[in-house]
């Protein structure tokens, strides 16, 4: 058996496809097929069902396919141990980002980051919390930005700074004239909230002690959105109150600050993560990374303490 044989087996078993996976290992589905033929020849078992779309690994092929992880891991750390001996940082990073990051942190640290370190190719995808655990898994990224605590075995998280929440309410609104408010004063039916799949609306609904059956919006408009920005438009121009990551605010044009509200302390906040896998790998890339997006944050927010952060799950 070979690290080729077992880098092809992962990759069928990532794309869950023959020819795809041999698209991405850069070879012939003829030739992937027949190594993978002699690895199963080679152990007498059949680790793939082929008679099924998608491709499925067979229950003996599971287990065979978690130790090639492992194995094919390991050999990697082989290269990272010479680059890292030579003080190099190169090569490709690949980060999952939550839509609720992404415009407001990524433009905080990439342009300081790519400068410094020229050798670095950074790809970022904006992902949803679960897509990017699930990528981690499969290797198809080296780390991820987001909200935690997760719970999740699989990964590590090497938390970044505490951001609190904010309330964004329409002028004509009651609350509107609080200076700050608590979350006992949220009105669920007045709230607008994001879609279903975001952690970001998980987060709001535990902050008002509350879960999300029936909710839809603020009076007679149905709006499911998966944008903070357009949350932003609809309090502005119709009514009710959406909450906001301190982020998405510090940047508001003045004439909208009057809409931007705290919440009482202790105020929620939510923990921003880097997580990476268990067994990752370039660990002096991901350094350099938490080092740039640290440096690039408000300093009241890098320095705010961890109180009251709020569950990422649904209650």
């Amino acid at each position: 058996m070979t690290l080729v044989q077992l880098e092809y087996l992962l990759a069928v078993d990532t794309h869950r496809h023959f020819a795809t996976a041999a698209e991405h290992c850069f070879v012939t589905q003829p030739t992937l097929s027949m190594q993978l033929q002699k690895l199963e020849e080679e152990l007498g078992v059949q680790l793939f069902d082929r008679s099924r779309v998608p491709v499925r690994p067979t229950e003996l092929g599971k287990e065979v396919i978690a130790q090639a992880r492992i194995v094919v891991a390991e050999a990697k750390k082989i290269k990272e141990i010479v680059q890292n001996q030579k003080q190099e940082l190169s090569g490709e990073l690949r980060v999952g980002v939550i839509p609720t990051l992404a415009p407001y942190l990524i433009p905080l640290f990439v342009t300081s980051f790519m400068e410094k370190y020229p050798d670095v190719r950074l790809v970022v995808q904006e992902l949803l919390t679960e897509e990017i655990v699930q990528k981690l898994n499969y290797e198809l990224l080296d780390v991820g930005l987001l909200v935690t605590p997760l719970e999740d075995k699989s990964i590590r998280e090497l938390p970044l700074f505490y951001e609190a929440f904010v309330a964004y309410i329409n002028p004509a609104h009651p609350l509107a004239q609080s200076k700050a408010i608590s979350p006992e004063q949220l009105d669920l039916d007045e709230l607008w909230v994001l879609n279903e799949g975001h952690c970001f609306r998980s987060q709001v609904l535990n902050i008002c002690n509350r879960s999300g059956s029936g909710l839809s919006g603020a009076g007679h408009l149905d709006y499911k959105s998966g944008s903070l920005e357009t949350l932003k438009r609809i309090v502005e121009t119709q009514r009710g109150l959406t909450l906001l990551p301190e982020l998405s605010v510090l940047d508001i044009p003045e004439e909208k600050q009057a809409l931007v509200h705290t919440f009482q302390e202790p105020q929620p906040q939510r923990e921003v993560s880097l997580v990476v896998h268990r067994s990752f790998l370039k660990k002096k890339l991901i350094e350099a990374l938490q080092q740039e997006i640290v440096a690039a944050i408000p300093a009241h927010i890098r320095n705010r303490k961890k109180e009251q952060v709020v569950g990422v799950r649904g209650s």
